[in-house]
């Protein structure tokens, strides 16, 4: 039986009808948590954003992020066709910023770049990543335009490397950790009164969150749950820099009085990053004192956002 009911039509709408400015329009929307969901979504990584146009040498990157197991993802986008000149930026940005993952976003995808992407998947070691991605957008009638990602070109294998990355989260431990963090969601989801904003869960120890007008990647809030030690962790993670670290350390009676609790101050532990925080003893088995473990998990990441965010945020407007 064939209906009577008139049916839209569906038509592309040119991405800079949407975006006149890349870097002013596109790139701060592309930005938004809502929308790098989107691409997380196509690509299968969780992406999380830490700036944007981050200067990289002379140039300045549109999005530097982070995955979930904190490596580093460089996003360039290009509201046009692809072109030599960008091929080249996104190779500068990953080495300058020590990238694993590279995301180029563009309006199309001329050939010899196509090839040019797959051929460095097929030569460069498993350890780096590139992505290219081809950007639309569609409306029905009048409706809003509604953006789509496809991806081009992805790491060999990428699929199967996804689907085995998914397979392995059937450990207890793995289980118990995605579970834990999908309560702590759930809680700031329910307490709107919360200044931290929820993230994905993952299968990780850590649940890593943005501090309060905080823009730069120099440091962020991280919550742990170490299920071998059996304890919990909230603590300030800051990112390979000695001058923060005892900027901080400088204002250690303030902040802790501030608190009003004592904090561990580990700098440079394994020569890499620094870490201020505090350890609860638990028992990460018995899932009954969950509901307690992220009640304080929450209750000092808020506490830790209220007091570490404004000096930071100092120490930004000083050096950076």
């Amino acid at each position: 039986m064939y209906t009577t009911e008139k049916l839209g039509r569906l038509e592309e709408v040119p991405l800079r009808e949407i975006w006149p400015h890349e870097a002013l329009n596109f790139t701060n929307w592309l930005a938004q948590e809502e929308n790098m969901e989107l691409l997380s979504n196509e690509l299968n990584i969780d992406i999380e954003v830490i700036d944007t146009e981050v200067p990289a040498g002379k140039y300045r990157l549109d999005i530097l992020a982070r995955s979930s197991d904190d490596e580093t993802i460089v996003i360039e986008n290009q509201l046009e066709h692809t072109n030599h000149d960008h091929l080249g930026k996104i190779i500068t940005y990953a080495s300058g910023l020590d990238a694993t993952t590279i995301i180029w976003i563009v309006e199309d995808v001329e050939e010899e770049h196509r090839q040019a992407v797959n051929w460095l998947n097929e030569h460069l070691d498993d350890t780096i990543n590139i992505f290219l991605c081809k950007l639309r957008l569609f409306r029905i009638n009048n409706s809003p335009a509604a953006p789509k990602f496809q991806v081009i070109c992805e790491p060999n294998n990428w699929s199967k490397a996804v689907k085995k990355v998914n397979d392995n989260i059937d450990s207890e431990t793995d289980l118990l950790k995605l579970e834990y963090w999908t309560k702590l969601t759930d809680y700031i989801k329910q307490h709107p009164e919360l200044h931290l904003k929820e993230r994905k869960p993952t299968k990780y120890n850590y649940y890593d969150m943005k501090l309060t007008d905080v823009k730069s990647s120099l440091a962020h809030l991280s919550l742990t749950v170490n299920t071998q030690k059996k304890h919990i962790l909230t603590q300030i993670w800051i990112e390979d820099n000695d001058e923060l670290f005892e900027y901080l350390f400088n204002n250690k009676e303030i902040i802790e009085e501030e608190l009003g609790i004592d904090l561990f101050w580990r700098n440079k532990e394994n020569n890499k990053s620094s870490t201020i925080g505090i350890i609860r003893n638990i028992d990460s088995t018995n899932k009954y004192n969950w509901d307690e473990c992220i009640k304080w998990h929450m209750d000092m990441a808020e506490k830790f956002n209220k007091v570490f965010a404004p000096i930071i945020k100092e120490f930004e407007i000083d050096h950076c």
